[in-house]
């Protein structure tokens, strides 16, 4: 079975009463922990998209809290976790500054985590690659945002 494309979902859910559309997120959020999440989001939290921000640098804060440090196989795993979580947070948001703050954010706390991610290639060549898409986040933006995260991110590098 061939799924619809979006344009032909949004004109069918355009044609739906408002109770129906209701029935349908909620039968959506049910089955799937993301799609809950990004409901949660778009609803409650986009309002407040800073402080949506720092609830999530708070989350990968704890999260590299509990990396095991001692093996390096381990703290791979757990840092992917982490960008993982962070990948899914930068979606829901839907911004370039946001995506470029957490992803910068999230290349300053490894790199201020003790953990020698230049020993590992995999880790060395994942922080490389999270600075340059921030990099090209950056890019994409305004000139006055561009010039205060080209500074935090000059100084990871």
């Amino acid at each position: 079975m061939k799924a619809a494309s979006v344009n032909e979902l949004k004109e069918e859910l355009k044609q739906l009463p408002a109770g129906k559309l209701v029935e349908l997120c909620l039968r959506l959020a049910k089955y799937k922990k993301e799609n809950k999440e990004l409901l949660n989001y778009l609803l409650l939290e986009s309002g407040n998209e800073q402080g949506y921000i720092s609830e999530v640098k708070n989350e990968i804060a704890e999260e590299f809290g509990t990396v095991n440090s001692s093996n390096l196989y381990f703290a791979k795993k757990t840092i992917r976790k982490i960008l993982r979580i962070a990948n899914k947070h930068i979606r829901y948001i839907g911004t370039k500054q946001a995506e470029a703050e957490l992803l910068i954010y999230f290349c300053a706390v490894l790199k201020n985590s003790g953990i020698p991610y230049e020993k590992s290639t995999a880790l060395n060549n994942l922080f490389l690659a999270q600075i340059k898409k921030a990099s090209k986040a950056i890019d994409t933006m305004h000139e006055d945002l561009q010039y205060d995260l080209k500074k935090e991110l000059n100084k990871l590098i």
